[in-house]
């Protein structure tokens, strides 16, 4: 959450640098390699103009459009690996500053202020990211997807509500938050560490089908209904 005074921003916005090679996916190639934008980007209800997505099927579409991960838990991942983690190592279309990504609540929106004096971006929080072994290639790390499981920051996928153009640095206004106050912290941790609470959750009518992507709400079901040794095998070092 930004500090009092302080203004949420978009750090940078980062697209599809080089499509490489890809031995974890199944499409054979990946536009997981993003780098910054020097300037302005439109954002349009598909995504970030100018990315791409390769696998369709477990990525990307309405629900998936933008990716959105914080600065700050990158620099955590800097003292933890001894390197320099840039914007758009994570593959993120969104690097944000002072914004409590992982707090966010399922269908949070946030308002992308547009650039010079165009109409705003609004954006809702649908789901958390879940890693794969794409994502560990890229990082290069040992045991990579328990690792940044471990942590807890999975950053957020966005669904755009209303395009516009942005620039690096705009300002982040969140307009809207639901009263479930289910975070996407919760929703990726519950998916593995907690699957009863997961269940009741579930059960208590909490309605993430409106925001969460259908994907993601089968998995978190699938979790539920875990017995506890599928949930061991499930925490096993990737």
């Amino acid at each position: 959450m930004a500090q009092a005074g302080v203004q949420a921003r978009v750090l940078s916005i980062n697209v599809v640098h080089d499509l490489i090679a890809d031995p974890g996916g199944s499409v054979g190639r990946t536009a997981i390699d993003k780098r910054p934008l020097a300037g302005s980007a439109q954002i349009q209800q598909l995504g970030v103009v100018g990315d791409t997505c390769m696998d369709r099927r477990d990525h990307g579409g309405r629900d998936q459009a933008v990716y959105a991960y914080a600065r700050e838990d990158q620099q955590a991942w800097e003292g933890e690996l001894g390197r320099p983690v840039p914007a758009g190592s994570f593959g993120e279309n969104l690097t944000t500053a002072d914004l409590d990504v992982t707090g966010a609540v399922i269908g949070e929106r946030w308002e992308l202020a547009g650039s010079d004096g165009s109409a705003a971006v609004l954006v809702e929080v649908t789901a958390p990211r879940i890693p794969c072994l794409t994502f560990q290639a890229f990082a290069g790390e040992p045991h990579w997807v328990k690792r940044f499981t471990d942590r807890g920051a999975p950053g957020a996928y966005l669904r755009v509500l209303s395009e516009g153009v942005v620039d690096p640095g705009a300002a982040v206004t969140v307009v809207h938050r639901p009263a479930h106050a289910v975070t996407i912290g919760e929703v990726f941790v519950l998916r593995l560490a907690d699957p009863d609470r997961l269940r009741r959750l579930l059960a208590e009518g909490v309605d993430l089908n409106q925001t969460l992507v259908e994907a993601v709400t089968s998995q978190l079901r699938r979790t539920a209904a875990k017995e506890p040794g599928a949930m061991a095998a499930a925490r096993r070092p990737a």
